[in-house]
């Protein structure tokens, strides 16, 4: 026990140090952002930017009962963005897929994709009426919305997917099976289809709602053709957000003032998870989400909270997974909380944000897996320069957050630590 304690002290000293190393640094180099618009005239402009998030990663349980240790580029990302006429814009965004190293991923080299992440074409008329057409986000809960470069923490993905999420270029389901047998549903959490959302600011409150169809999962279980279709009401009771269209951020470092936004979502496709043969159902999603941001007195800090409950409902069977052609989504119970208190001095050229998080995953046909986070990052300007050191502990990542909800799913406690850098511009 007390080895044990002892290489974990040493794993989270080496990454305080890694990221007190980044840090200081950055303090004695020149910023190097680059990135900027061409504007032809009030109505007509194209923007090109840019976005990397790099991580390193040291999960106990690796070969021989050692840490496995190795470093992955998480993303990287080229965003277009542009203006034709004044109520019609574009948005036109690709990542680097199979791009990870190590732990399981796909190798560097020939398998390394730049491919299409969106391609939205936007009929923007008002703050009440908009329409998004193309390749897009499905509305669903806060932690979708923030995409990876926005939320709160480096890794906020840790609650089970949706369907959009589980194919790595829409070729397969959530245990794998390939093109024809566990159908095809999406990536990065995006479909094809079409959204219609607006803002109204009833008493002084703001609004935003969110409808929209998509295509969903194709082949596999559904073999009728039905759709997705996914809505959304976000409650913002103090302050306003300022996102593009119906998208979300985890914080705003105290940017945008107090906020109090309480939100929740359905998604539904008939014929949306299961086997074709061996048991399909319908799926429906149901998530309420919670973000609470409040500036302290006195130039006090910044005090962050998210919260997170989902239920969804996918009542296939447990024969389903016996044949290896199940999209199995998620059936069961899953939420999580975090808090996040911005430190208001700053060390070098950013600052310190401490944080907490707990998440817990409790299926209907698999065992509940549960996970502590404990991190620090390093603010240097905002959600576009940020460096974070953290660790876990507990049998959400052995057991499997995202895939693996079937009768055999084991898994022991592990502890792991990160340290992880992101840019943007």
């Amino acid at each position: 026990m007390k080895e044990h304690l002892t290489r974990r002290w040493k794993r989270f000293v080496v990454a305080g140090a890694m990221a007190a190393l980044v840090a200081g640094l950055g303090s004695t180099l020149p910023s190097a952002y680059a990135g900027g618009m061409i504007k032809a005239d009030d109505d007509k402009w194209i923007s090109i930017g840019m976005g990397i998030r790099s991580s390193f990663n040291s999960i106990e349980g690796g070969a021989g009962g050692h840490y496995s240790n190795d470093f992955k580029i998480d993303n990287a990302r080229i965003y277009i963005d542009g203006q034709i006429h004044k109520y019609v814009k574009f948005t036109f965004n690709t990542d680097c897929f199979n791009c990870n190293v190590g732990a399981g991923g796909t190798q560097f080299g020939g398998n390394s994709n730049i491919g299409l992440l969106d391609a939205i074409g936007k009929f923007e008329i008002s703050e009440t009426v908009n329409l998004w057409v193309g390749r897009t986000l499905v509305p669903s809960e806060r932690g979708e919305l923030n995409g990876p470069f926005y939320h709160a923490t480096f890794d906020g993905f840790r609650t089970p997917f949706n369907s959009a999420d589980f194919s790595g270029n829409f070729p397969s389901g959530p245990n794998g099976a390939g093109p024809g047998t566990g159908g095809q549903a999406g990536l990065y959490g995006r479909d094809n289809g079409a959204v219609f959302f607006g803002k109204i600011h009833p008493f002084g409150t703001h609004l935003l709602y969110v409808a929209s169809v998509f295509t969903g999962a194709r082949g596999g279980p559904n073999n009728t053709g039905s759709l997705l279709y996914a809505g959304r009401l976000q409650w913002n009771l103090l302050n306003d957000e300022n996102n593009p269209g119906y998208y979300t951020s985890g914080t705003y470092y105290g940017t945008a003032g107090d906020i109090v936004a309480i939100s929740g979502n359905v998604i539904h496709q008939k014929d949306g998870a299961g086997s074709p043969t061996l048991g399909r159902s319908d799926f429906t999603g149901a998530t309420v989400d919670l973000l609470v941001e409040k500036l302290m007195p006195n130039n006090m800090g910044v005090f962050t909270f998210n919260a997170e409950f989902k239920r969804y409902w996918a009542n296939y069977g447990t024969g389903a997974f016996a044949g290896g052609d199940c999209f199995c989504m998620f059936n069961g119970h899953s939420w999580t909380v975090y808090g996040l208190y911005l430190i208001p001095h700053e060390v070098g050229i950013g600052r310190f944000q401490p944080y907490v998080r707990f998440v817990s995953i409790d299926p209907l046909y698999s065992a509940m897996r549960q996970e502590w986070e404990y991190g620090l990052n390093y603010i240097i300007s905002g959600h576009n320069a940020r460096v974070s050191v953290y660790g876990r502990y507990g049998d959400l990542e052995t057991k499997g957050p995202f895939n693996n909800f079937g009768p055999n799913a084991t898994g022991n406690k592990v502890d792991s630590f990160h340290v992880a850098l992101q840019l943007q511009y």
